[in-house]
């Protein structure tokens, strides 16, 4: 219907041209008293042959509309399936079209080299600002050995540096994020195995801020990546740790009537400060902060956008729940092709 509208839109001026000059001869024979016994024949021919056009024309015009849809469909692939123009100005329309074409893959090719460039400079720096990083380590290993009395200042200097490991993990997986697709290979794990080697990562965090963590064996195997879904858990409770002052981190499955469309949902709960009620909605938005990341000042905004871009190319789901107060409780739907209720 769509296309017919527009058939009759574009030809609008033929037909009320036509229908134009029949009406003046009707009026010169009217006026005249002219018979039109013979010319009304003449006239009942003419509109066939007018409509006959019209259905030709029409189907002309459809074989023409469905091209341009296939081109522009193929469109990344070349501009060849555009055809010969039928007018001089679609011949001009097609001119402007290649020349806009040209231009968008000149500007995607300077930009793929220039996004390419600053990736492999992250990515050096990244891998090179790792040898420092291991270098403190060993200088405050040492500075423990030789002065055990001031551990509150290494302990400091650990949670500072441990910090700033997390913060250039994170720059690396954002810039991987765009190439995720083609680095996952999808096999069967187990989900304790996987949970495990994130807690074992936190472990001293979990003993230097004194947070009490709540763990039982996961019994679940899941289709996955495992290096991702590491590094997801990890920002969870990343930011469990971050705004849990004391208290407690819980790690387990829900399992029945609660359990998520029949499914079991690994939860990482925490009893920390909580989540503003109107930044719920807006967690997994990238750079979003919220009242906590404001407050703290010291927040990116980037983890649980990561975060959810990575489950997203697993196929999981995630959700928050979250009381001011009394804690988060953050869902994690690791079954594929499922969708939140």
């Amino acid at each position: 219907m769509r296309i017919v509208k527009a058939f009759l839109k574009e030809h609008m001026k033929d037909i009320c041209l036509y229908a134009g000059f029949i009406g003046v001869f009707f009026v010169i024979f009217f006026l005249y008293d002219i018979r039109t016994d013979a010319v009304n024949y003449a006239f009942l021919l003419s509109v066939i042959w007018l409509v006959l056009y019209g259905v030709v024309d029409f189907i002309r015009y459809v074989r023409r509309y469905n091209k341009l849809l296939e081109a522009e469909r193929q469109l990344s692939s070349g501009l060849e399936s555009l055809g010969n123009p039928a007018t001089l100005l679609e011949e001009e329309y097609q001119r402007m079209v290649v020349t806009l074409y040209e231009t968008k893959l000149e500007m995607e090719s300077s930009n793929r080299i220039s996004r390419q460039a600053m990736t492999d400079y992250y990515s050096m720096w990244v891998h090179q600002i790792k040898t420092p990083i291991a270098a403190m380590h060993v200088l405050i290993q040492t500075y423990d050995e030789e002065h055990p009395e001031e551990q509150s200042y290494s302990k400091d200097m650990k949670m500072e540096l441990f910090k700033v490991e997390q913060y250039v993990e994170m720059v690396l997986a954002y810039l991987r994020m765009e190439e995720l697709s083609s680095d996952l290979s999808f096999e069967q794990y187990s989900l304790d195995s996987i949970v495990k080697q994130a807690v074992r990562k936190y472990s001293q965090m979990f003993i230097l801020q004194k947070i009490k963590l709540n763990y039982s064996p996961l019994e679940k195997m899941v289709l996955t990546d495992e290096k991702w879904l590491v590094f997801v858990i990890e920002q969870i409770l990343s930011n469990a740790l971050k705004y849990t002052k004391k208290g407690s981190i819980s790690i387990y499955l829900e399992e029945g009537e609660n359990a998520y469309q029949g499914r079991e949902l690994l939860i990482i709960e925490d009893t920390g400060i909580g989540i503003q009620p109107e930044d719920l909605p807006r967690v997994f938005e990238k750079g979003f902060t919220g009242y906590n990341g404001r407050k703290d000042k010291k927040s990116t905004g980037i983890g649980l956008y990561l975060c959810k871009s990575v489950l997203d190319k697993l196929r999981h789901k995630i959700w928050i729940e979250s009381e001011v107060g009394r804690g988060t409780k953050v869902y994690l739907a690791l079954e594929r092709n499922i969708s939140k209720m």
